[in-house]
């Protein structure tokens, strides 16, 4: 007998059928005798209409508040497919992601699990019931629900998995695995057998859809090994591991778009220490997540000053567009610009740190293709650039064409 951990997301669980089918996948597995935690994301569509109805009744409403609106989507889930559950003849029990014992911190909207307390699920799990929890959600010590930010779901899997010691931890979705790159986007996308937690953690932080990267952090360093599979058919999946002496003799596994990012410019930064501590420093004071950095001299100023590009999620945007506001008159810089026409695409491999050029192929690709690169951002295992939004999905098939040609 196992104890396996399943998560499901919003496309796995977008209607009635899809929520029936995941209740006869989880039955082959409680029929087998295995004990099943089943981790769920809100009914697909449902999180955006919450979001909008917010934004109908108040354009920046209180981050609490969207925290209890938000929740509730993953609770209709739980409920609907403890349902579905009973109606196989299984023993079933819902939980919100507090009464399973997901404590976090009180940043709403973007929490981090604290500590998870076990007791109750495996207790439920002990009395014959398959535990359906509520994911993307947890709440505080003095009684809050908050929840774990975009893609939380995947985290709360990986974290009770490490939590309840299971011995199999499988991530459902709308696609068979993990990719060379998106499908949607790329029609000769492959399926990759395994990757390793860094290559994952690069894909899924750079705008990957299949996984959320804190997931992957809390997998590599829990080494919680799990399997990216498809809710859909019985195909197997990509498992994702620790790295392995092989994986370096793939130079790149994958090529990512993400679609989400939004870059802002401080013109007219004064040039002098400490000031881009002072920016940076209130942006992590307000919980905005920094990516790409670019500096660079802004020869129009009468005195020394600087030119100080950044790109964040587009979702917070408009919380970074305050925090700089504020701080505006405080350091005297001229204007800020906004803007959200962008894409960023990287390729990632951890072959690169045992091969050269790939920089230049990157560049070189992009170059030939016409698309020019807006910022630069490389790390041991990645290369990201931006580029103008309409063209990142273009970009994305060039260097795809050139790491994946068709025929090898």
């Amino acid at each position: 007998m196992a104890l396996i951990v399943q998560k499901y997301g919003g496309s796995s669980v977008k209607d009635t059928d899809r929520i029936k089918n995941v209740a006869n996948r989880v039955a082959e597995y409680r029929r087998q005798g295995d004990q099943v935690v089943v981790v769920v994301s809100a009914m697909g569509g449902v999180t955006d209409n919450l979001i909008r109805l917010a934004s109908e009744i108040n354009q920046l409403p209180s981050e609490r508040e969207m925290d209890m609106l938000l929740a509730t989507g993953e609770q209709t889930t739980i409920a609907l497919l403890a349902m579905a559950l009973h109606s196989l003849d299984l023993e079933a029990v819902s939980l919100t992601g507090a009464q399973a014992g997901i404590m976090t911190d009180g940043v709403h909207t973007k929490a981090k699990i604290k500590n998870i307390s076990p007791q109750q699920v495996h207790a439920m799990l002990d009395e014959g019931n398959v535990v359906i929890v509520a994911g993307f959600q947890g709440m505080t010590p003095d009684g809050r629900i908050t929840t774990l930010g975009r893609g939380g779901s995947d985290l709360t899997a990986i974290a009770l998995a490490s939590a309840l010691e299971a011995d199999l931890c499988q991530i459902y979705t709308d696609v068979d695995g993990v990719y060379t790159t998106d499908p949607r986007v790329v029609a000769s996308a492959r399926k990759l057998e395994e990757i390793s937690y860094d290559e994952m953690l690069e894909l899924a932080s750079l705008g990957a859809k299949v996984m959320q990267s804190r997931s992957v952090e809390f997998a590599k360093k829990f080494n919680v090994k799990f399997e990216v599979r498809s809710s859909l058919n019985t195909n197997p999946g990509t498992i994702v591991k620790e790295e392995t002496a092989s994986m370096e003799d793939v130079v790149v596994r994958g090529v990512s778009l993400d679609k989400n990012q939004a870059k802002v410019t401080l013109v007219g930064v004064p040039d002098q220490p400490g000031t881009a501590s002072r920016v940076f420093s209130a942006l992590a004071a307000g919980a905005i997540n920094v990516d790409m950095i670019v500096q660079n001299i802004s020869h129009g100023s009468a005195t020394p000053a600087t030119d100080v590009s950044f790109t964040t999620d587009k979702p917070d945007l408009a919380k970074a567009l305050n925090v700089i506001g504020e701080l505006q008159k405080e350091i005297e810089f001229g204007e800020v610009i906004a803007d959200e026409d962008i894409a960023k695409v990287s390729v990632v491999g951890v072959g690169m740190r045992s091969h050269s050029g790939i920089a230049a192929r990157v560049f070189e690709t992009l170059g030939q293709g016409g698309i020019n690169i807006e910022m630069i951002s490389t790390s041991e295992i990645k290369i990201s650039v931006v580029v103008e939004a309409e063209k990142g999905e273009a970009a994305t098939q060039q260097l795809h064409d050139s790491f994946f040609p068709t025929g090898t």
